[in-house]
């Protein structure tokens, strides 16, 4: 009794609500309340693996009024039950539809088959805001005509008067789960094996080349881009398109805190990271200065150091048990304005001398 007096209070509320809505929307010709899926989805989904946004976190789903530009946070509206469906990856392009063309796009699972998506398949807002954190496809995509999915969202409800939009994600291919151990990284990491990288494809010729040239990990693509990117751009054999998308997704790899250093016999040293990339250089043995704090004249000698360090790396010393108190340059305040006479650069560093006393070390902090 007490359940039907409640259910019915709901009811009488939300009609007063949305009589408030009828004039605007019969203005406009369009509904204000809409539900919006407020993450961004993965290009690809796998099988049997929990429906996750891009940044591995529960997909958002919100209430959202675009006449206020506000979620709805408050009131019988913000708690409202949401069913989840699964539509055709091509319906939407219109960015505009209305029930029944919304309807006529929901993917069915296919004959003999478990429903397309299992687990939780009902949100109830709070505050106007649900998540997704339980919600798995069951069936690849490759089935029907466009290989694509999209979610939707629709409001749960008998009510003919309660005209809320449907939500509908951007477009993703679900693939079976045993296609997971070919998916790409996001990011990458040093000891991912190359083909994790966009636009290398595992057994493809691109990477064969690499691993022909001892390029096996991303960790091996980053060292080599910066000893010899133009052996690198030999060996792809890309377009410059392609390249860019090898190089834009390999240099979102998280590095580690391994530190490289190398130091001639006067003393003037650099400071490499765990991919070569020279960090910050020494000029007296005493002083660190970083890249960035360099004028262009030591800049020049900088790349004049780095060009004979990268040469012999093969005679690289690992230092597993290294002394800071050895190296004063480490733990030294750095001076930006020091060194700016280009005579004082060069000063005690024999070029002439780099390829025979030389000393490397390899350093982590």
């Amino acid at each position: 009794m007490i359940r039907k007096w409640v259910q019915e209070a709901v009811e009488l509320s939300l009609e007063k609500i949305l009589r408030s809505y009828d004039d605007q929307v019969e203005g406009s010709g369009s509904r204000n309340l809409q539900l919006l899926f407020d993450s961004s989805l993965p290009h690809t989904l796998f099988t049997g693996n929990k429906i996750m946004s891009r940044d591995e976190s529960p997909v958002k789903l919100v209430l959202y009024d675009s006449n206020s530009n506000e979620i709805i946070t408050c009131g019988p509206l913000s708690s409202l039950k949401v069913t989840i469906v699964v539509l055709d990856g091509d319906f939407g392009a219109a960015n505009d539809w209305t029930k029944e063309e919304f309807d006529s796009k929901i993917v069915k699972n296919r004959e003999g088959k478990r429903p397309l998506v299992t687990g939780q398949v009902k949100v109830t807002l709070q505050a106007g805001v649900g998540y997704l954190s339980d919600l798995i496809f069951t069936d690849n995509s490759s089935w029907i005509r466009s290989g694509r999915f999209r979610l939707g969202a629709k409001v749960h409800t008998n009510s003919d008067q309660l005209d809320i939009r449907e939500a509908m994600s951007t477009p993703f291919k679900v693939k079976d789960h045993r296609g997971e151990s070919y998916k790409k990284h996001y990011p990458p990491s040093l000891d991912d094996q190359v083909w994790r990288l966009e636009k290398i494809a595992r057994e493809g010729p691109s990477h064969k080349r690499l691993t022909l040239s001892g390029i096996f990990s991303v960790g091996d693509f980053l060292k080599l881009y910066a000893t010899d990117k133009y052996q690198l751009r030999t060996i792809l054999k890309v377009s410059n398109k392609t390249w860019d998308t090898i190089f834009r997704h390999a240099t979102t790899c998280s590095l580690d805190d391994k530190r490289y250093v190398f130091r001639t016999a006067t003393g003037a040293g650099l400071f490499l990271n765990s991919v070569y990339n020279v960090v910050g250089v020494t000029f007296d043995g005493q002083d660190y200065h970083s890249i960035e704090s360099l004028n262009p004249y030591q800049t020049r000698v900088v790349e004049e150091l780095k060009q004979h360090a990268y040469k012999n790396i093969n005679k690289w010393v690992s230092v597993c048990d290294p002394v800071i108190a050895g190296y004063p340059m480490l733990v030294a305040t750095p001076s930006p304005g020091s060194f700016t006479n280009p005579n004082v650069d060069l000063h005690g560093i024999n070029f002439q001398e780099l390829g025979t006393e030389i000393s490397y070390y390899i350093y982590n902090f």
